[in-house]
């Protein structure tokens, strides 16, 4: 092995070596393959994955969330057309609609270029990577980080705050965050947290650091929407809604109301979730 062989073996094998150090490349998915993504990482590489079957839900089927659904439609609308619009956080009752409705307005604006992008928790120090990746798109992209809480000192929380508001990069104009959440500041909150607040000499009650650094992340997003509990008639006529989806008659649907009842009675909860599953149950015992 002449001198130049031996050099040009020992700089591939030194060029190998630096490779595990040096950031993963991310590959372009195959845009047209879906509509959504999902995040995914292995052995430090992200990349996003089409989602192969999307839920059909519309927003038709969304019952007793009307102000709600208005919000965010609008806001959904406006950021498709190219105009001014906010980040979102959606926080209340469990199975209210919060996650559903998302998924909703990308099967309304799909065919206008919307396109979804899920996050996990756990991933959310790759968003800089993945705003990068889609700020040159034509489409508009949403990226949904769904069930969002923190615990104290959790890096994904960071990640979110600079993403949102904090980076010295300017947001790029076509991604928005959507984020579901049981809490509304994200972080549990404390009875000890009450010790912080203090009077100032005008007489205001003024929050401490503890309660102002767990405002500090959900004050970020521009619109909050709070979904709260349905009352029975809500339940039953979003569980009227699911039977006749599912090819039951108005008798049917009259003849279930006790049974959905207690359905939801066992459960704890007369929620939408509740009442989809209610229906599907029902639905499906009759059609044996």
């Amino acid at each position: 092995m002449t001198q130049l062989e031996q050099f040009l073996t020992r700089a591939e094998a030194l060029l190998g070596r630096l490779e595990a150090f040096l950031p993963p490349a991310l590959n372009e998915p195959d845009w047209n393959a879906s509509v959504a993504f999902r995040w995914r990482k292995s052995n430090g590489r992200g990349w996003l994955q089409p989602v192969a079957h999307l839920s059909p839900i519309a927003l038709d089927d969304l019952h007793n969330i009307g102000p709600q659904k208005e919000q965010i439609e609008q806001n959904t609308r406006q950021f498709v057309d190219g105009k001014p619009a906010n980040n979102v956080l959606l926080t209340g009752a469990r199975g209210t609609g919060k996650s559903s409705l998302i998924k909703a307005c990308l099967n309304q604006f799909a065919d206008r270029g919307l396109r979804l992008i899920e996050v996990d928790k756990s991933d959310l120090g790759d968003l800089a990577d993945i705003v990068d990746m889609v700020s040159k798109r034509p489409e508009r992209f949403v990226v949904f980080c769904d069930d969002l809480s923190f615990e104290e000192g959790e890096g994904g929380y960071k990640a979110l705050k600079v993403a949102l508001d904090g980076s010295v990069s300017a947001q790029s104009d076509n991604v928005l965050i959507y984020a579901t959440s049981n809490r509304r500041h994200l972080l549990p909150e404390r009875m000890s947290d009450n010790a912080g607040y203090h009077h100032s000499d005008d007489g205001d009650l003024h929050p401490g650091e503890t309660v102002e650094e767990k405002i500090s992340l959900s004050e970020r997003f521009g619109l909050w929407v709070t979904f709260y509990p349905f009352k029975q008639d809500d339940y039953l006529d979003i569980v009227a809604h699911w039977l006749a989806y599912f090819g039951c008659n108005e008798q049917q649907i009259e003849d279930a109301r006790q049974e959905a009842l207690r359905w939801a009675l066992q459960r704890g909860s007369r929620s939408g979730r509740v009442a989809w599953q209610f229906a599907k149950d029902h639905a499906g015992k009759m059609n044996k």
